[in-house]
């Protein structure tokens, strides 16, 4: 039994952390007057000339509201009749977008085994058999997460191999970057890296992800190339996606992006999550199969303890025939919240 108070923040989620300080302020400043909608403001014209910085002049972004319908946007400006997404198991579009990509887009997904929740160019050319067979979707685009569901992230040299290997089979790359930021930040947490494993690499279109890393909500469809750009306005209406006062988004996004705060608050993201992984990797009954590349640890832990747990301090079952959950920090967890959570790990299962 844990007889230690809960830490103040949970584990379940960066999903379930507040709005950075920073963020809330530029929304307060961006809710003085008028301003035109749909984008036709100075907030969005900012963001936009903030994402040229990061990705290049001929970069265009979309702003939008949130995760799946950004997901989506994407994938409709990418894929061509009777075209195939192909993706992992673990993808967030298979697994937690309720069918919306299939129902909205009409396409089918393909959804490869991957242990790890990243793919490799041969189960890419595994697919190349349906190419030119009028009985079988064709595999159009290719989806991937940086970092990945399973809390691993592609290296930059791992992306640029599955871009090679899929435009040479006449396929284009969307990235789900819903965790970009983490990412980036074990990375190196620099502006280079963040090319390095995108636009260099041979990205097509990307989601920028921002509502996990202190954002109240939205995020960005960023197109690095430009050949699906020209369809992206009309397609953003058209999949309910095109927020009216676009000035809201656009000022959460120029407070994260400004001085790099989105990239400092991933790595100490990551840094709650390696501390967690440090402090519990020793407890007798607590397994781990690898260390956290990212914001998220994946301990296996005694069936009978779990409950126990969970109701102290909330956090997600992960694969409960393994035992396996998901304990995630987030941009305000706090070495406190940590030391807490761990202690009573201990108290529970060190014995």
């Amino acid at each position: 039994m844990i007889s230690l108070p809960a830490p103040q923040r949970a584990f379940a989620s960066d999903n379930a952390a507040g709005v950075h300080p920073l963020v809330m302020a530029a929304l307060a400043e961006a809710n003085s007057g008028h301003a035109l909608a749909y984008g036709s403001d100075r907030w969005t014209e900012e963001t936009q000339q903030r994402m040229r910085d990061l990705f290049g002049a001929r970069t265009q972004s979309f702003l939008v509201w949130g995760g799946t319908g950004a997901n989506v946007m994407a994938l409709a400006s990418m894929l061509g009749p009777a075209q195939a997404v192909l993706c992992t198991n673990w993808s967030h579009i298979n697994v937690d977008e309720t069918g919306a990509p299939e129902r909205i887009l009409g396409a089918k997904l393909i959804d490869i085994p991957c242990a790890d929740g990243k793919l490799v160019p041969a189960q890419l050319e595994d697919q190349a058999h349906a190419i030119g067979v009028m009985h079988h979707a064709q595999p159009g685009v290719v989806s991937i997460t940086q970092s990945t569901e399973l809390g691993t992230a592609y290296s930059a040299d791992e992306v640029a191999a599955l871009c090679d290997t899929a435009h040479g089979l006449g396929m284009s790359v969307h990235m789900d970057g819903a965790r970009l930021a983490n990412a980036v930040a074990a990375a190196g947490g620099t502006r280079d890296a963040l090319r390095a494993m995108t636009v260099d690499a041979g990205v097509d279109v990307l989601t920028f992800g921002a509502t996990k890393n202190g954002m109240m909500y939205g995020e960005a469809v960023v197109y690095l190339n430009e050949r699906f750009a020209g369809v992206a306005p009309f397609v953003r209406k058209q999949v309910t996606q095109l927020p009216s006062k676009m000035r809201f988004v656009a000022a959460q996004f120029n407070a994260l992006l400004h001085d790099d705060l989105w990239l400092s608050l991933a790595a100490h993201s990551n840094g709650m999550a390696q501390r967690l992984y440090e402090q519990t990797r020793t407890v007798a009954r607590v397994v781990y199969d690898a260390p956290p590349a990212v914001n998220a640890v994946f301990p296996h832990l005694p069936a009978e303890a779990i409950a126990e747990l969970r109701d102290w301090c909330f956090f997600w079952d992960w694969d409960l025939t393994s035992q396996q959950v998901r304990w995630m920090t987030a941009w305000d967890t706090t070495e406190a919240d940590v030391d807490q959570f761990a202690a009573g790990v201990q108290q529970l299962l060190g014995t």
